[in-house]
Parts: C-alpha cells; sequence; structure tokens
C-alpha cells in the first residue's frame, strides 16, 4: 500500500532539551546525552559523509556509584561510530554491538570503573525518518503522537517480567523477593561485573544486550521522551505525554517540557532520580484539538427535519 504523498514529504527537523534532579536520594547517579546533529557536535565533521543527518540521546540510570553511567555516556557513541563501514552498516548491528562492547569494557582497569558500579542504558538515534530505540535496564522511551496518542518503544527489564524471569532461570539464575540472584533490581544492564562470571562458555543472567525498535517517523509524530524510572514509577505514559505536550502548546520549550514531567514526579513523591530527554520532530508547537460543536450540529439536523 502507498503511503500519503505528505507522509512520503515528512522530514524530521530536531531538538531537543532535558531536566534532571537528584530527587530523595543522597547522590545523582543518572547521566544523560543530546546530541542533535552527530556529524557537527560529536565527530567534529560537518562533510562527515553521510546519507542523511543523524542524532544521539541517552538516559543512563546508575547504580552502586556513578563510574559506569557517566563511562556509558561518554564511550558508547564512540563504540557506535566506530563499528564497521558506520553508517552504511546498519544502525541495528552497530547499536547492539556497542552496547556489548562497552559492557566489556567496564570490565577493564583502564576503564578506572568501579566493578560494583552499573547502569541501566536507553539511547534513541534518528537518521532522517528512522527512529531507533535500544534499551537494557528500567529506563522508558515513549512516543507522543499528534492528539495526544502515545506509543511506547521499550520493554522495563524489571524482574517482574515474566520473560525476563524465564530468560534469567534458563541461565541458571534466580528472581529473590523481585532482585536478580538476590542483589538487583534490574534484568538488564551494563557493568555490575562483580555480579557477573568471566568465561568463553559462560552467559550472565544479568545481559547488557539491548531490545531494538525501530520505526518511520510521520507527521503524526510529535515528540519522544526518554526517562529514569524515576519519572516512571510515578507518570503514566499517558500523562507524561499530555504534560509534555501542554507545555510545548504553552512555550514551545523542551526544557520546560522536562522540567514540568520533573516536577510532576516529585509532586507525586517519586523516591529516585529523576531524568527526563526530550526530543521534538518539527520547530512549531503541536496543533491544538479542534472540538466540532456537535450538540448545535444535532440540533440543526433535527430542526431541518420538521
Amino acid at each position: 500500500m502507498s503511503m500519503p504523498s505528505n507522509a512520503q514529504h515528512f522530514i524530521p527537523v530536531l531538538r531537543s532539551g532535558s531536566w534532571a534532579d537528584i530527587g530523595s536520594k543522597q547522590r545523582m547517579e543518572d547521566e544523560h546525552i543530546c546530541i542533535d546533529d552527530i556529524a557537527r557536535n560529536h565527530l567534529g565533521d560537518p562533510d562527515f559523509e553521510s546519507r542523511t543527518p543523524m542524532a544521539f540521546y541517552g538516559v543512563f540510570d546508575g547504580h552502586g556509584g556513578r563510574d559506569a553511567a557517566t563511562y556509558i555516556k561518554e564511550n558508547l557513541l564512540n563504540f557506535i561510530t566506530e563499528y564497521g563501514d558506520f553508517p552504511n552498516g546498519g544502525l541495528r548491528n552497530a547499536v547492539k554491538n556497542a552496547f556489548l562492547k562497552a559492557d566489556d569494557a567496564l570490565a577493564e582497569p583502564k576503564s578506572c570503573v568501579d566493578m560494583s558500579s552499573g547502569t541501566t542504558a536507553l539511547v534513541a538515534m534518528v537518521s532522517g525518518k528512522s527512529l531507533l530505540v535500544a534499551n537494557a535496564g528500567d529506563c522508558r522511551a515513549v512516543l507522543g503522537k499528534r492528539w495526544g496518542r502515545t506509543l511506547q518503544l521499550s520493554s522495563d527489564h524489571k524482574l517482574t517480567s515474566s520473560a525476563e524471569r524465564k530468560r534469567i532461570e534458563s541461565l541458571g539464575g534466580f528472581v529473590e523477593d523481585v532482585y536478580l540472584n538476590g542483589e538487583l533490581g534490574v534484568s538488564r544492564a551494563l557493568g555490575d561485573w562483580h555480579l557477573k562470571g568471566r568465561g568463553a562458555v559462560y552467559l550472565s543472567p544479568l545481559s547488557a544486550e539491548p531490545e531494538v525498535q525501530e520505526l518511520e517517523l510521520s507527521e503524526e509524530d510529535e515528540f519522544l521522551i526518554i526517562a529514569s524510572d524515576g519519572l516512571w514509577d510515578v507518570v503514566s505514559n499517558e500523562s507524561a505525554v499530555g504534560i509534555a505536550r501542554r507545555e510545548l502548546m504553552s512555550n514551545n520549550d523542551p526544557d520546560s517540557c522536562c522540567r514540568a514531567l520533573v516536577t510532576e514526579a516529585l509532586r507525586k513523591h517519586s523516591v529516585d532520580n529523576l531524568t527526563v530527554v526530550l526530543v521534538c520532530f518539527s520547530t512549531g508547537p503541536p496543533p491544538k484539538k479542534r472540538f466540532r460543536n456537535s450538540r448545535l450540529r444535532r440540533s440543526t439536523n433535527a430542526a431541518s427535519d420538521l
């Protein structure tokens, strides 16, 4: 089936914002990154030979200290761009390989990362109209669509997931009080090498392999929210998109949207660090709903029947 012409000609124009707060925790362990133009702002080469502009966004929720989250923030995109003949070799393979390579790097002394430090990782990459979301952990990506509709683009890798529990048990692990091996509250993460064994044939129940979702953006897609679980523990997908949409219609400022979401989570007594990144796909605010006066229409139709 052919696509409508307006969808065929839609090209997202990217801009982003972020906001973070320590919340009720004693220390901040979240990290995040926003790069609207990889060629100019990361590779430092405006003439980089890419068919389409590319962007990179990420939220990294650390635990056991901030070391692992900081390392992944500073190095994950390097691992992606160094893969094969990037960007021509395919983003999915480059991103998956980068997660695993970064995980291995955290075990090396030269990374200067505490072996007991770990982090979840959620990244979003935009290449032209293509959006890729890769997730290992319990951060979440939610797409805000026209008229406030939502689409969740990542799975929460918590121990309450039956699929994750089955995977863990098949690898010799166990779940105790919704903790992996009684110690960690997520089933996928980078680092945590004090929990992972090393060996040629050993597969750890704690996986660093991300789940990847890809889709083609259209004019129906207004923005993407990626945030640590401190937000999603107390704010639903629908509420988050509604708040962000109202803020964009009011002031069209992505940073302000993220601050409003963090404020709402604090109001609802979130007990975790809070980090929110919002990526807009156009320069203008979302359109307002047009309400039809259905009562007047029914009255008019009834009168015409007399």
